[in-house]
């Protein structure tokens, strides 16, 4: 009896122990981040136990070269995550293709032309960079849509269209090219001018030129594949000048000089997945559409900027759900598509398999990560290492920089800008909590930090004038919207495009709105300064995009033109937010999303992020409210700041120690003013504001830095000299530490072979066999696949209409699909695509696209 009693009391004992580990935010109590400057240090230090993981990831030739004692101790991440592009700068983009350098000098741009962009897409031969420099793990691609990812194929259909191949045909891309130089020769002011001379064509006796910016820090993956373009562009008659410059001079010159400048014309791209994707509406604005900064010049204020009107305007629709149909949905994205590639402004090369490392042994589990980006904030969130003697948990997590530089861009939570590195965002991303985030493992809109049913999610929408969608849900009376010219909150007002590409506030009594979501409550907790998140913040970032995205009069202080180029279409969306009694809000909005109603729900939530769009950056309304007054009214240091990367200014930085200094100045002035802004007055008191004032400068004064934010993590150190960021658990959060490695745990597919026959005759059914295993997310452990896996065989005709078939499962792990003779009989002999996919549920289904040869 006496030993069952102390049996007992140790059973309690350990499960009291493995309750008391379940605490609020996440499971490790610290997180350091560093940096190496070899890769092969990097990996061996993970290997060894001197770091935990090393958060960069490999390339096959890098992976390949593991010792295979040093892999043993390693676990590993494979995804198809990164991806290569060129950017190319296209400067003046329009007939004789030749500008004036600030410098006086006429320069001739090849890559102005057109024809001479659209070309290369023939002249790079895809298949061989994957097979000689990626050595197979990767694939050719052509388009932004990651191979592999649910919706993808219909995008991969466009260039098959168009005649592109992986394989190229250089022999057609140099006879284009040079008919396009000799159709430029011909121009009246070329004439004379640009002749060929030699091997190279010259413009004024000098060899026209590409400036190639070739990444030098990649050196067994996109240095080569620069050299390789490089030598490809030279048959056609054009000098390559070879710029082999490390990331950080690469990127600054390529995203925040003035392609006028002329300090580059071409560059190496390579770019994570971001996330894990459904939909890719936002790949194609942020790759293809002008207005969301990513293309040359950046929407910058005073660069020469690329411009494709049309490309902004469908993007746009389709971004903020303008459109009545799926059909229309895929319609113009699809269009988008072709017209990018036509473009060619940027040229998508090869998609890369990565391989991330984490040290075995110090893991008791392995970490979420994002099925399409690899080890993410999630990872960080859900890591679980041992602890050290004082029952502390500490996670070393390694980042690869060639300069040995942690701090590559601006922490600016505004301007578009900011946070634009790997770095920066690995960090950032697990210290704030959006109001919804797409799922690692399915890619599904799911909230976080709002709750809602879709019961409450309500859309009504006809075709109005044009085929343009008109919402036909009544906006309550009691719905506002901030007036930045008023500094008041209206109702029976909206903000809309008043013509000429100008927006404007109309006085509207009878709106109406696409959808409704009904009853969401923001999940508010506290901020990292442990001042409490209140309807004051959600307000607040509301409101601010309306006054820094409008431009009030010609001398408007509080207004950016980068930020205004991405907001400004985007806030006509809102029809107003009603603020219930009960403490909750409604919202009206013109989104319209028939394929998916979480999504519609995700995008008629409140939040409390302002600015910095596209990127998981949130800080807290007095930190924001700080920094806009650095920029419109100036700073106690006297340094002239700004929301850009504007060489004639400084961008705003929440952990420069000079800017830090100058936002604690500026909450200084706040305190001593009382001062509340204008849009939060009727929320908050000015004691309450002196409050959140002197809890964030006990903030900064604790920790060095301004990121105060409302995630799981906060920084607590940043040492610039060492390039290290050590991160702190935040216990006052919402969600226990184990809520959501339990919430994605799950079961997804994974296709490993696809059988189809040689040729497809028209008078026989064809078989395809599958082969299809599930494995547990995120353990990566698999088996065969049970009957319960769905799979599904699409045919892609002709026209891009498309069949789908069943397959039937045939024993463990065997499915087979069969497409009969009546339907193959209806085709033209020749190839045709098609896409199979797997799932169990509602995770990300597995894709695998190949081809049929019907005779």
């Amino acid at each position: 009896m006496k030993k069952l009693m102390i049996a007992s009391f140790l059973v309690m004992l350990v499960l009291s122990g493995v309750t008391a580990q379940v605490k609020n935010g996440p499971i490790v109590d610290k997180v350091i981040y560093d940096v190496r400057m070899d890769q092969t240090i990097a990996i061996k230090d993970t290997a060894e136990g001197k770091t935990d993981v090393f958060f960069t990831g490999l390339n096959t030739k890098t992976y390949k070269g593991i010792q295979q004692t040093d892999l043993d101790k390693l676990s590993t991440y494979a995804v198809p995550s990164g991806t290569w592009s060129l950017l190319l700068n296209p400067i003046p983009n329009k007939a004789p293709y030749t500008f004036q350098t600030k410098a006086g000098k006429t320069v001739f741009n090849p890559l102005a032309i057109q024809e001479v962009r659209y070309a290369l897409n023939w002249l790079i031969d895809r298949k061989k960079i994957v097979d000689e420099i990626l050595l197979g793990a990767g694939e050719p691609m052509i388009t932004a849509q990651t191979p592999g990812q649910p919706g993808t194929y219909k995008f991969n259909l466009v260039p098959a269209k168009l005649g592109m191949s992986a394989r190229g045909n250089e022999k057609k891309a140099l006879a284009d090219i040079d008919a396009a130089l000799k159709a430029a020769a011909n121009l009246p002011e070329n004439k004379g001018k640009l002749v060929k001379s030699g091997q190279f064509w010259t413009y004024n006796g000098e060899p026209i030129t590409v400036k190639f910016i070739i990444r030098v820090d990649d050196p067994t993956g996109r240095l080569l594949e620069g050299r390789y373009i490089a030598d490809q562009i030279e048959k056609a008659g054009i000098k390559v000048e070879r710029l082999e410059y490390d990331r950080s001079k690469a990127s600054n010159l390529a995203y925040n000089s003035d392609p006028a400048n002329w300090e580059w014309s071409m560059y190496t791209e390579g770019w994570g997945a971001g996330a894990t994707r459904a939909w890719w509406d936002v790949t194609i604005s942020q790759m293809y559409a002008p207005y969301y900064g990513y293309m040359p010049g950046g929407q910058m204020e005073g660069f020469w900027n690329y411009e494709n009107k049309e490309i902004d305007r469908i993007a746009q629709k389709n971004y903020n759900g303008w459109f009545l149909t799926a059909d229309e949905y895929w319609n113009d994205n699809i269009k988008v598509q072709e017209m990018a590639l036509k473009e060619a402004v940027r040229i998508y090369v090869a998609s890369q398999t990565q391989f991330y490392v984490a040290n075995k042994a110090r893991f008791n589990s392995r970490m979420l990560y994002g099925l399409g980006d690899g080890l993410n904030n999630w990872s960080i969130r859900s890591a679980d290492v041992k602890p050290d003697a004082n029952g502390q948990k500490t996670l070393r997590v390694t980042q690869y920089s060639a300069r040995g530089g942690l701090f590559m861009s601006s922490w600016d939570p505004v301007g578009v800008d900011g946070f634009n590195d790997v770095y920066s965002s690995a960090i950032v991303e697990a210290c704030s909590d959006p109001s919804t985030f797409e799922s690692p493992n399915s890619a599904k809109d799911t909230p976080m930090r709002v709750t809602y049913s879709l019961a409450n999610v309500e859309t009504k929408v006809k075709a109005g004038e044009g085929g343009k969608p008109e919402g036909l849900i009544k906006v309550d009376p009691a719905a506002i919207i901030y007036n930045s010219k008023t500094k008041q909150w209206e109702s029976g007002v909206e903000y809309k495009d008043v013509g000429d590409g100008k927006y404007d506030y109309v006085k509207n009594n009878n709106l109406t709105s696409y959808s409704r979501l009904n009853d969401q409550r923001y999940i508010y907790g506290k901020w990292h300064s442990g001042a409490p998140i209140t309807i004051a913040d959600v307000m607040y970032a509301t409101a601010f995009p309306y006054e820094w995205a409008n431009k009030d009069g010609d001398n408007d202080k509080y207004y950016d033109e980068s930020y205004a180029a991405q907001y400004q279409a985007y806030l006509p969306i809102s029809k107003g937010t009603v603020l219930n009694k009960s403490g909750s809000f409604t919202t009206y909005y013109d989104f319209n999303w028939p394929m998916d109603k979480d999504r519609v729900a995700a995008n008629g939530a409140v939040g409390v992020k302002a600015g910095n769009p596209g990127r998981q950056t949130i800080v807290s309304f007095e930190i924001y409210e700080a920094l806009a007054k650095l920029v419109a009214e100036g700073s106690k240091s006297g340094t002239q700041y700004s929301f850009a990367s504007d060489p004639s200014t400084t961008e705003v930085d929440v952990i420069n120690p000079k800017c830090v200094a100058d936002i604690k100045a500026k909450l200084q002035d706040f305190v001593a003013k009382k001062y509340v802004p204008d849009c939060i007055k009727q929320w908050m008191t000015p004691a309450e504001a002196v409050a959140r004032y002197n809890a964030a400068i006990k903030f900064i004064d604790t920790y060095g830095n301004a990121y105060i934010s409302n995630g799981p993590f906060f920084i607590s150190k940043v040492d610039y000299n060492n390039n290290y960021i050590e991160l702190t658990a935040f216990r006052d959060y919402p969600y226990k530490s184990d809520y959501f490695p339990k919430l994605f745990k799950t079961t997804i597919t994974r296709i490993d072979d696809v059988n189809v026959p040689a040729t497809a005759q028209r008078t026989a059914d064809a078989s395809v066999d599958v082969a299809v295993s599930a494995v547990t997310y995120p353990d990566d452990t698999a088996k065969a696949a049970d009957s319960k896996a769905k799979v599904t065989v699409t045919l892609i005709m002709a026209d891009n209409s498309e069949k789908t078939y069943n397959a039937a499962y045939v024993s463990a792990g065997k499915f087979k699909a069969t497409i009969p003779a009546k339907d193959l009989s209806a085709l033209s002999p020749g190839a045709y695509t098609l896409v199979v996919q797997s799932v169990f549920s509602t995770e990300a289904p597995a894709v695998q696209a190949v081809s049929l040869a019907v005779f």
